[in-house]
């Protein structure tokens, strides 16, 4: 397996080199929207500690990744009226990881309403901010 690169655009982001719309955090994990979102609220959660993915990730690490996704699950449930959610997690480039530090997709969806294809269109930073501040009021953060 390759190794983890700490240059990535998360790792980055974790610095604080590179902005975002932060939405949630613990000591053990980060939370921000997409910045070309699948739906409105589309949030990733990663682990603060170096993982490229769920195959070198610890059990403790992952567990609180998977906590903190489903308390943005729900909060999404609430701030955009969803009608479910989808979460997602790809490990390696045959899966269709693109970025290699492990990060779970939740992405509230709404009945009859199609996700928007990945990676197609980065949305307005005023839009991002408004779905930040949904999202955080709910949270509480």
């Amino acid at each position: 397996m390759t190794a983890y690169d700490d240059r990535n655009i998360f790792a980055r982001i974790l610095r604080g080199e590179i902005p975002c719309f932060k939405v949630y955090e613990t000591d053990r994990t980060f939370a921000f929207l997409d910045i070309m979102p699948r739906s409105p609220g589309h949030t990733l959660v990663i682990p603060k500690a170096p993982a490229r993915g769920i195959l070198d990730v610890s059990e403790e690490d992952f567990a609180e990744v998977a906590r903190s996704a489903k308390r943005v699950a729900a909060a999404a449930m609430q701030a955009f009226g969803a009608d479910g959610i989808i979460i997602q997690q790809f490990s390696e480039p045959a899966s269709g990881q693109v970025v290699f530090h492990l990060h779970m997709h939740v992405m509230p969806v709404r009945a009859g309403v199609a996700l928007l294809p990945a990676q197609t269109h980065k949305a307005e930073a005023a839009a991002l901010q408004e779905h930040a501040t949904r999202l955080t009021t709910v949270l509480g953060s």
